[in-house]
């Protein structure tokens, strides 16, 4: 799925206008950006956590799954609910 995929399948999910879905899209990912610039964690519930790990040998930039999505996949995981 690429991004105007994306954003037609969350206008037709929720009902709303593509341009506006567009912006609130957009204005999200550059809010998790500029977050991650300032070498903050975000964490999204129900999808996972984005962070930076500072290291010696430098700086990793890295996703922690939530356990829903760590059970779809078959990674260990307490989740129980639907999938």
């Amino acid at each position: 799925m690429n991004k105007p995929e994306w954003i037609k399948a969350v206008a037709a999910k929720s009902a709303q206008p593509e341009d506006q879905v567009a912006i609130i899209l957009e204005t999200g990912l550059d809010e998790i950006y500029q977050a991650m610039k300032r070498e903050e964690k975000v964490t999204l519930v129900n999808f996972g956590t984005f962070y930076i790990d500072v290291r010696r040998s430098g700086t990793v930039f890295k996703f922690n799954p939530s356990q829903k999505w760590r059970a779809l996949f078959g990674w260990a995981s307490t989740y129980k609910g639907k999938l």
